[in-house]
């Protein structure tokens, strides 16, 4: 079967570039054009035609990619026409029917790059975040991984763990036989190797993800301290509705950020307070939630009313900036204990130090980041089988203390099968469909 899509962004664009591949990719450019097939990877003139007749679809540029030295490791080629949604259209419908030949699913080009040999699974992953990346920090971050450091440290410690099975093997299918004095030594220094180095990256307080996903900001406080305000000030528009009637926000509201090329998620939250009403009290438990799950929280209070309940101070921990809000009707100095923590004063109305709060949200990010360098982890699905893998390690190291080596060498092929599925090294089938699904419909 032979698949094409559009891989260009759909819409009204100077280019659009209808990626095809499969056997059937030399046949699609021969009837297209009525020519032989162009030179491998030179860009070629050609007019296009509908099937069968001579109406021009478009005059535009065909490249030639023979397999295996390809993309997908397939015959493939890209034509490059003019990106009017006719002219899509009617190649889109031209190539449709064409023998063997149907438009492709999402992610299905990388799917067979992966398939084929091509690349391996955190490759495909890293593909993926590069094309949805928004901040410069995430382009960074899927580069990385697609040059292969990730993939490289994964196969890196099941090769290890591959060495170890095949001792182990060595002992219970020849317990007769003289084997090394030293192999059990050896068997347990390799295996505490493996595992300390896998707690070592799991203890990366999920950076990787927080920059796939977001830094989660959570904005907290009473009713009427100006949370909406500042989320609207944040957001330079008018994301949450501002009034002066408390409780006016009942529901959590998302606005997705970039902070100094850093991806942020900012929640504006119900005010927290005393409610009888059962639809607030909902509204504050959300925001309760949210303030769990926050990698800041931005506590906003109102100058005048500097008393803080047990619920606020409980928020005010190292991952809080305390803002109070309104300052320009502040009279006197602040109470002492209060300047401890680390706060700011600002006013939203008038705009007064807004600045030094948003240069305490780059430092606090800056310092949540600091480790980027040497992420390994950028979805749930990596630190789950991590988890897994280690969880074997550990049974496997007790098992072993007995010499109960059967049971042991089942742990470790679990361990090792739990790191091939990261990079693919495994029968990985079950987990394509949710990796590649994810994929744009041309990649």
């Amino acid at each position: 079967m032979t698949i094409f899509a559009l891989s260009t962004g759909p819409g009204i664009s100077g280019i659009a570039v209808i990626r095809i591949s499969g056997d059937n990719t030399k046949k699609v450019i021969k009837l297209l054009t009525g020519k032989d097939i162009p030179e491998p990877r030179v860009a070629t003139l050609r007019k296009i035609n509908k099937i069968n007749t001579s109406e021009l679809i478009d005059e535009g540029i065909i490249i030639w990619f023979p397999g295996p030295e390809s993309y997908t490791g397939e015959d493939m080629a890209e034509i490059q026409v003019h990106g009017s949604k006719a002219v899509i259209n009617a190649l889109h419908e031209t190539i449709s029917n064409i023998e063997n030949c149907r438009l492709a699913e999402p992610g299905e080009f990388t799917k067979l790059a992966f398939q084929n040999g091509k690349i391996n699974l955190l490759k495909a992953e890293s593909i993926a975040d590069l094309i949805s990346s928004e901040t410069e920090i995430q382009r960074q971050q899927a580069i990385k991984i697609m040059n292969g450091k990730s993939a490289d440290q994964f196969n890196f410690l099941r090769e290890k763990l591959l060495k170890i099975l095949s001792h182990v093997e060595a002992k219970i299918d020849f317990p007769d036989e003289d084997l090394p004095d030293d192999i059990l030594k050896e068997i347990k220094k390799s295996s505490d190797e493996v595992l300390i180095n896998i707690e070592k990256i799991l203890d990366d307080q999920k950076v990787g993800e927080r920059i796939r996903e977001g830094f989660k900001i959570a904005i907290l406080g009473p009713t009427n301290a100006g949370k909406s305000s500042l989320l609207n000030h944040l957001s330079n528009r008018d994301v949450a509705i501002v009034s002066e009637i408390a409780g006016t926000t009942r529901d959590v509201i998302e606005t997705h950020l970039n902070i100094d090329g850093y991806p942020v998620i900012v929640s504006d939250t119900a005010g927290i307070r005393d409610s009888k009403n059962e639809i607030e009290k909902k509204g504050i438990k959300l925001s309760l939630n949210r303030a769990e799950e926050a990698d800041l929280k931005l506590v906003v209070v109102d100058a005048k009313n500097l008393d803080f309940t047990d619920v606020l101070k409980g928020l005010l921990d190292q991952n809080a900036i305390l803002v109070i809000n309104k300052s320009d009707l502040l009279k006197g100095d602040i109470d002492p204990e209060i300047k401890k923590l680390n706060h700011v004063l600002i006013s939203i109305k008038e705009n007064l130090n807004i600045d030094e709060l948003i240069f305490k949200i780059k430092n606090n990010l800056k310092n949540k980041f600091i480790t980027s360098d040497d992420i390994l982890i950028t979805r749930e699905r990596h630190r789950q089988h991590l988890e897994q893998c280690l969880e074997h390690l550990k049974n496997f190291n007790k098992k072993n203390e007995v010499e109960d080596f059967d049971k042991a060498a089942e742990d470790l092929r679990l361990a090792t099968r739990h790191l091939g599925m990261i990079v693919g090294k495994v029968d990985v089938e079950e987990i394509l469909g949710s990796i590649f699904n994810d994929f744009c419909i041309g990649k």
